[in-house]
């Protein structure tokens, strides 16, 4: 556990906010912010006399926990409102809890300052998909009426989600990112679910990904509970503010501007680490 300021703990909920607040603006992406937030706007990355490798590597856990939590939460919204199939979730889920144990033990060996650098090349691509558009794609066109009428085994593409499932939860345990710009598309190629509920049954592998995650990083001791909790409180807050407003604003702009934002904290975030890739070079 660290040892934090009053105002490290105040910053931590309204850096909590701010995420869910970005996700409920513009309905995904959000979370990416999590970590930079955390290092940069709490201030762990400028803790005295604590190793910048185990920060790295606690950030990455404590915000998996939060966006892990707070995903199920929203499952539960989502599902009350009849947009989660659970079967279809869980079969994506199973081959991706694997999945997100080797990708977080993986990036448990690797170097903190090499992992953040590589995860702010994963912003830059997911800013530009934002600002696209084409993060979530549409409606498959196999089903005109968005709902497949076939049995689940006949639904479900076992050849295709079991490798997507696992290496969707590889890339959320290695990042510690809920990875739902992943597993929307994911879950549209292996099954035969329409958008909505593509979205919805997401939160089952976000959620589950997110604390499995954070469960490998707490076992090497490399996890800040209190952190994880502060961040959520602040994340529904927000969330809730940013869906009330994203009803009156264009969206199309909203991307746009938060692409532009992820871009320009990705390139600060792969700056202050650029000294892993100078040491390999």
């Amino acid at each position: 556990m660290l040892e934090l300021t009053v105002l490290q703990y105040v910053l931590s909920i309204i850096a909590g906010f701010l995420v869910g607040f970005s996700l409920g603006l513009i309905g995904g992406g959000g979370s990416i912010l999590a970590i930079p937030l955390l290092l940069y706007f709490v201030g762990l990355a400028y803790l005295p006399g604590v190793s910048k490798n185990y920060i790295d590597h606690l950030v990455i856990g404590t915000t998996a926990l939060a966006v892990g939590l707070n995903a199920y939460i929203n499952a539960f919204i989502h599902w009350k409102k009849g947009n989660v199939r659970i079967l279809e979730g869980i079969f994506f889920t199973l081959p991706g809890i694997l999945g997100t144990y080797v990708g977080a033990r993986v990036g448990l060996i690797v170097h903190g300052g090499l992992l953040l650098f590589l995860f702010g090349i994963l912003m830059i691509v997911i800013a530009v998909m934002v600002f696209r558009g084409k993060d979530r794609p549409a409606i498959s066109k196999t089903y005109p009426n968005g709902e497949p009428t076939k049995g689940l085994l006949q639904r479900v593409k076992l050849q295709r989600i079991i490798p997507i499932g696992f290496l969707v939860g590889f890339a959320s345990g290695f990042f510690g990112i809920g990875g739902g710009f992943l597993i929307v598309p994911g879950l549209l190629f292996s099954t035969g679910i329409c958008m909505i509920k593509a979205v919805g049954t997401s939160l089952i592998s976000v959620g589950t990904f997110g604390i499995t995650g954070a469960l490998t990083y707490a076992l090497a001791g490399e996890i800040d509970p209190i952190i994880s909790i502060l961040y959520l409180l602040g994340g529904i807050a927000g969330g809730y503010i940013g869906a009330k407003i994203a009803s009156s604003m264009p969206r199309g702009m909203l991307r746009k501007v938060f692409a532009i934002i992820i871009i320009a904290v990705a390139i600060y975030i792969m700056y202050q680490n650029y000294y892993a890739i100078a040491s390999i070079i």
